[in-house]
């Protein structure tokens, strides 16, 4: 005769409830790390944009108080006054638009997709004023 031993295994309803417990859990932190990351990429839009405007008055400083006319005037200067060129580009969710003259300069960062990747359009101009 052979002899069975009963085996033990989750039934049906365990697994259901531990599957309602997991989906649960990530109804509630999901949206939470959506709004966390839009407010990172929040906090990097005004920090890049104030290296941009740092970078513009730097060089005003060295040239007479002429700002640069271009976004490589920045970047291909020695020394350099920014490591990367940032201007039409799309970084973190945002994209960054740049006007420079030899008088002034304006720099917007302006969000892919306004509440998802970011909460509003950010501007910073000649004097380093960033308003959103």
């Amino acid at each position: 005769m052979k002899n069975y031993k009963k085996r033990r295994a989750f039934t049906l309803l365990e697994i259901m409830i531990v599957l309602t417990i997991i989906a649960l859990l990530a109804a509630i932190a999901i949206p939470n790390l959506l709004r966390a990351k839009m407010s990172a990429n929040d906090a990097l839009a005004k920090s890049t944009l104030r290296s941009l405007s740092t970078a513009s008055e730097t060089y005003a400083t060295s040239n007479g108080g002429s700002y640069p006319l271009d976004i490589t005037s920045l970047t291909g200067a020695t020394p350099v006054y920014l490591n990367s060129p940032y201007c039409e580009q799309t970084i973190s969710g945002y994209i960054y638009a740049c006007t420079f003259s030899s008088t002034s300069y304006t720099i917007s960062a302006t969000p892919v997709s306004v509440g998802s990747s970011g909460t509003t359009t950010y501007t910073i101009i000649t004097g380093g004023i960033l308003s959103p």
